[in-house]
This record gives C-alpha cells, sequence and structure tokens, in this order.
C-alpha cells in the first residue's frame, strides 16, 4: 500500500543516535544549514537542552556534558561549524564498537569435550604412573561422560569414555571397564525429566 505523504522509519535515513529520536536529528540538520556562526550557535546550545532533557539518565555520569556535545558533533556528520565549548576531536571514539570477542572453545578439535579435556590428554600423556595420574584418570574419565551427557545429546556411553580416553592419550591410558567405575550421570530426556544413567 502506498499512501501520499506517509512514509515509514525503514525508508527514512538511517539515524546516527537513535536514543535522541528523529525531531532532534531533524533539528542538527537544520542547525548545519544555517548561515550565520552566531545563529548556529544558538542553535546548538539549544539542541544539547534539548538532548540532555530527552536523555535525563546521562546526566548520572561525571563528564555528561563533554558526552552530548560528542553526540551532537556525530550527529551533525561533523559538518556543524560553531565554536565548540569542549574538544570533540576524540568523539568517532563513542561510536567505535570493540573488537569480537575470540571464542573461549577456539581452537578445541574436540567441542564436545572442550579444550581444558584436550589439555589433561596431552599431561595424560607425560605423567609417570601412580596413584596421581591414577586420580587424574578418574576426574578425567568423569568429566568426559559428564561432557557427553551435555553436549552429546543425552547418550552416555562407558566404552566410549574409555575408547576416547585410549585414543586421544596415543594409547597411554587403557582402563579396564570391569574394575573401573564411573560415576552415575543424570541427564535429561526428551521430556525434560531425568533419567539417571548407571553404565
Amino acid at each position: 500500500m502506498n499512501i501520499k505523504g506517509l512514509d515509514y522509519n525503514t525508508q527514512r535515513e538511517k539515524l546516527v543516535m537513535p536514543e535522541y529520536g528523529r525531531e532532534i536529528q531533524k533539528m542538527v540538520d537544520y542547525a548545519v544549514g544555517l548561515p550565520d556562526k552566531a545563529e548556529r550557535q544558538r542553535c546548538a546550545e539549544t539542541i544539547v537542552q534539548l538532548m540532555e532533557n530527552k536523555n535525563s539518565q546521562i546526566q548520572e555520569s561525571d563528564d555528561y556534558e563533554q558526552t552530548l556535545w560528542d553526540h551532537l558533533y556525530l550527529m551533525s556528520h561533523k559538518q556543524l561549524d560553531i565554536d565548540w565549548p569542549f574538544d570533540v576531536s576524540e568523539a568517532e571514539k563513542i561510536a567505535s564498537k570493540p573488537e569480537p570477542m575470540k571464542h573461549p572453545t577456539g581452537g578445541a578439535r574436540l567441542r564436545h569435550y572442550g579444550l581444558l579435556i584436550e589439555e589433561l590428554f596431552e599431561k595424560l600423556k607425560t605423567m609417570p604412573e601412580g596413584e596421581e595420574r591414577d586420580e587424574l584418570v578418574r576426574l578425567t574419565a568423569n568429566q568426559m561422560k559428564r561432557n557427553l551427557a551435555t553436549w552429546g545429546h543425552g547418550s552416555v556411553d562407558d566404552e566410549k569414555v574409555a575408547d576416547d580416553l585410549a585414543r586421544f592419550t596415543d594409547g597411554k591410558i587403557q582402563i579396564d571397564l570391569s574394575n573401573f567405575r564411573l560415576d552415575n550421570v543424570t541427564t535429561l530426556n526428551s521430556e525434560g525429566k531425568k533419567n539417571k544413567r548407571k553404565k
């Protein structure tokens, strides 16, 4: 439907600072186009007061006046020729986005086990036999089982844990399931109810 004189925000120019609204943006555009510098100055000061009223929570910061003038500078597309009461040369830093964070499991080959378990596999490869290694094997195997239950859609198999432990430690760690007991793991079934796995 196309009604004369009716337009939608999706058809309009994107706002630089949406929190101030389209009317304030129109005022800024009007101020930029004024031929007299003194008039532009008065207009800018009035706009900043309106911006402060529109975005009152900005007053909670210590340097809110600087922030308001920075916002005005950005909203004018750096075209407003006035005597700025604050240094606005750093204003663009406000609009800059932070670098995307690296995903913590980035680089993990076995996502269902995670990076920590992979590090434990490497440690187990070099550990000498003894009580300390036996305890770390027990802790690692049980954590593997919990991870499988969480990320393997509830599928928990002690034989898989034993096979994976041997495979990813290059055969250094072999557990005999006839005398090595893994902990029971509670998983959620498709109905959201708890299942206890005794394997």
